[in-house]
C-alpha cells in the first residue's frame, strides 16, 4: 500500500494556514537548547496552539514530480475546527479546484477532468490506509503535530538542534517523528517513515513569523519519496487576514462524474 505517495494528491488540497506580509515580524529559528523532559516539550508545544478565529489567506503553492511542474494559487478560507476551504486557480485566473472540508466531509471538484469527490474520512482512512482526521489535517499545515502528544509517551533528546520527540510505542504501519524547535517550540519537521517500504513523508517548517501574536510557518516544503522518486509539495504565504467574517460557498457543477475511492 503506498501510503505517503497516495497521501500527496489530498495534501494539494489541503494546503492551509497562513502567514506573512501584513503586520508580521521574523521569528528567529535559533535559540541555545538544553535537554528537556518530553512532558516539557509537548507542554510547551501545545501551550503555541493557533488561538484565531477565522483565517482568509493567499499562498503560491509549486508543485514538482517526476513529470510535473506546476504553480498553483490558492485562496484559503478556515473557519477553526470547522471549515477549511480553498480555491485553487492558475496564475491567478483559471479555476483548477475548489474544496471544503469539515470535521465530518470532505468535499472538492476539478475542472481538468470535471471530476468530483463527496466523503467523509471514514472513507479516506479507506483510501490511504492510515487515520486521518481533520484536526490532524489542520494540525499538519499549522506548524503543530498531527498526532496528538497527550494521548501517549514520548522520548525526548536534542537532534539537529531541536527536541526531537519519538513515541515510546511506533505506529502499526509508519515510524513518526517530531522536531520541535527549541527557539518559539512550533515544529522544524515531522516525519512518516515506513522502512518496510522504503517510504518517507516528511513535512519541513523552512521559518516562521510572529504575525499577531501567533506564530506561523511562512514557508512549508512537503516531501514524499518512495524508492528513487522525489515528489514536493513548496508552499509560500503570501497574505493573511485573522478574524474576518469569511464565506465558504461550495457548489458541484453540473455534469462532472463523481470519484469514488
Amino acid at each position: 500500500m503506498k501510503l505517503f505517495r497516495r497521501f500527496l494528491p489530498l495534501l494539494v488540497l489541503l494546503l492551509i494556514i497562513a502567514s506573512c506580509k501584513t503586520k508580521s515580524s521574523a521569528i528567529s529559528n535559533s535559540a541555545e537548547i538544553k535537554s528537556l523532559s518530553a512532558r516539557k516539550v509537548s507542554n510547551r508545544h501545545i501551550a503555541k496552539s493557533f488561538q484565531k478565529e477565522t483565517i482568509d489567506a493567499r499562498l503560491k503553492v509549486v508543485y514538482k514530480d517526476k513529470k510535473t511542474n506546476q504553480t498553483l494559487h490558492v485562496k484559503l478560507r478556515i473557519q477553526k475546527d470547522k471549515v477549511i476551504w480553498l480555491n485553487v486557480t492558475y496564475k491567478g485566473i483559471i479555476l483548477v479546484a475548489r474544496a471544503k472540508i469539515t470535521p465530518q466531509s470532505v468535499s472538492y471538484y476539478e475542472k481538468i477532468n470535471k471530476t468530483y469527490f463527496v466523503g467523509d474520512f471514514n472513507v479516506l482512512r479507506n483510501f490511504l490506509g492510515a487515520e486521518v482526521n481533520f484536526t490532524q489535517l489542520q494540525n499538519l499545515l499549522l506548524g503543530q503535530a498531527i498526532f496528538d502528544l497527550k494521548a501517549q509517551k514520548y522520548t525526548a533528546e536534542i537532534n539537529d538542534n531541536a527536541h526531537l520527540l519519538t513515541p515510546k510505542q511506533q505506529q502499526t504501519l509508519f515510524d513518526i517523528l517530531f522536531w520541535i524547535n527549541p527557539a518559539h517550540y512550533k515544529l522544524d519537521k515531522q516525519e512518516l517513515k515506513s522502512l518496510e517500504k522504503n517510504q518517507v513523508l516528511q513535512i519541513g517548517y523552512q521559518n516562521y513569523a510572529l504575525i499577531e501574536g501567533e506564530t506561523f510557518p511562512k514557508h512549508i516544503e512537503i516531501k514524499a519519496m518512495e524508492n528513487d522518486e522525489v515528489t514536493s509539495i513548496n508552499i509560500n504565504y503570501t497574505s493573511v487576514l485573522f478574524n474576518k467574517n469569511i464565506r465558504t460557498p461550495f457548489r458541484i457543477p453540473n455534469g462532472y462524474k463523481q470519484v469514488v475511492f
